[in-house]
């Protein structure tokens, strides 16, 4: 999976628990904050070292960017 092949990482909007990651139409979980969401990337082949979270080829952010992982009416918090 990387950009250079078209392949983009779509973040779904914050909901209950965080924020449904996918590829295509495989989903790679649901991720709490970044750490969460790079350590897919890293089971699914890229180097979390050399991705920018806020890289426009390779993510599709829905619902906010990389800094929000909660929804507005979620008052459990969360980062």
């Amino acid at each position: 999976m990387d950009a250079e092949h078209g392949t983009q990482v779509i973040v779904e909007p914050p909901g209950p628990g965080g924020r449904r990651i996918r590829v295509g139409r495989e989903t790679l979980g649901l991720a709490r904050g970044p750490a969460d969401l790079l350590e897919f990337l890293r089971r699914a082949g890229l180097d979390p070292d050399s991705v920018s979270l806020d890289d426009p080829a390779l993510f599709v952010w829905h619902g906010g960017g990389p800094d929000v992982w909660t929804a507005p009416d979620d008052a459990s918090g969360g980062s």
